[in-house]
């Protein structure tokens, strides 16, 4: 039978002021964050999408535990959504630890959701990794054996530190640049030269996965609309050792809305897969342990990410403003560390969250759509100016603090 891992990106960011540096505010992470917006934002979402979705995959789980073919479905969880559920929504977290054991898995990433991957110095990424691995393991009681870096954001550096962290799998994007002519059903390592002792890479099925993520309700899409029977024969077509599906949790009643008829999509897709007698829903920990059949190597200048056309790491560093920030917020690292307070270098962190960059990427047509979809900032340019402006009061804080 072939495996299929049905994976959800399951994240919210600590948004920024808007209207700049509150220099009342009693904390320094309340100078820059914004926790009226960060609430609206969780609870409209939670309604819309993270209960009604949570609730359908959760009563599929339990109606199937206990068969030879059951529902397996895994999340990647930032940190920043977990702090964020336990403050406005706690229901949330014991939904997700009510899936028997045998049907949930956990995906590791960096803590925050962060963009350490792409520092010159990896120290701190490493470390990110570590850091999220505990929290999962804290709020879930499992370890995650398999990994993702923000966004899908991959080179063969990254592919490298997620085995020397313990990680037996690293998910990244099935980019046809890299792979060519061969499948994203299949596992594959890091290249020799890299290192001897590398893990699997498993990659997302592109195609499969914007099916839903992004056609389900486009309404010039040929193959409208989308039944859970049709998509499930689209599965059981496919050849190779696996099928990976990644997508946003949001895709859900939030991206599409429940009158799309997307969440009854996700309720019957579990019975529809399961009238395939070839197809079976895996953890990815269980997909990782197949062997490799060949080598996925994205070089550091060619790095791969699920994001836009290019499939690469433009979407946060492909204009000055966004390159002169992610170098600002490199610079300040070690200042931050220097001072050896907790509080300070926990907002330095919430800085690095990929979002902030994301927000403020000029692209336009197609892409330009999709960040604008996400911003919450009425231009690129209003983003820039915010982030400037409490990145610049955030190092004159640190320096303050180091002066004494």
């Amino acid at each position: 039978m072939l495996p299929v891992t049905l994976s959800f990106e399951v994240h919210q960011p600590h948004r920024l002021r808007i209207d700049g540096v509150n220099e009342d505010a009693n904390t320094l992470y309340g100078r820059y964050f914004d926790d009226e917006q960060n609430e609206h934002f969780f609870r409209d979402v939670a309604e819309n999408c993270y209960f009604p979705a949570t609730e359908r995959l959760l009563r599929e789980a339990k109606r199937m535990e206990g068969k030879d073919r059951q529902l397996k479905v895994n999340f990647s969880v930032s940190s920043s959504w977990i702090e964020q559920a336990k403050e406005y929504h706690p229901e949330l977290i014991d939904m997700f630890n009510r899936f028997p054991d045998s049907s949930i898995d956990f995906i590791g990433q960096a803590h925050y959701h962060s963009l350490a991957g792409l520092f010159n110095d990896k120290k701190e990424y490493r470390n990110q990794l570590k850091t999220h691995r505990n929290i999962i393991e804290d709020t879930f009681n499992t370890k995650p054996q398999v990994m993702t870096n923000t966004e899908l954001i991959y080179h063969n550096e990254i592919g490298k530190i997620s085995s020397e962290v313990g990680y037996d799998g690293v998910f990244t994007e099935g980019v046809p640049r890299i792979l060519g002519w061969r499948s994203s059903h299949h596992a594959y390592t890091q290249p020799d030269f890299v290192t001897e002792d590398g893990n699997n890479i498993l990659l997302r099925d592109r195609k499969l996965t914007d099916d839903v993520g992004y056609r389900f309700s486009a309404e010039w899409w040929d193959e409208q609309p989308l039944t859970a029977e049709k998509y499930a024969a689209w599965l059981s077509a496919c050849q190779g050792d696996m099928v990976n599906l990644f997508m946003d949790y949001e895709t859900f009643g939030e991206h599409h809305w429940e009158g799309t008829g997307i969440l009854w999509f996700l309720e019957a897709l579990p019975k529809e897969v399961m009238k395939h007698d070839d197809l079976k829903f895996a953890k990815v920990r269980e997909v990782a342990q197949q062997d490799p059949v060949g080598q996925f190597d994205a070089f550091e200048y060619n790095t791969v990410s699920w994001a836009d056309q290019e499939m690469d790491a433009s979407a946060w560093l492909g204009n000055p403003m966004q390159k002169m920030l992610f170098e600002k917020i490199q610079e300040l690292e070690s200042k931050v560390k220097q001072l050896d307070d907790e509080r300070v270098l926990d907002v330095w962190r919430k800085f690095i969250t990929s979002d902030h960059l994301h927000h403020i990427c000029t692209k336009s047509y197609d892409d330009g759509s999709v960040h604008n979809y996400f911003s919450y900032f009425d231009h690129p340019h209003q983003g820039f100016a915010c982030i400037t402006e409490h990145l610049m009061d955030f190092q004159q804080q640190v320096e303050k603090r180091l002066r004494k």
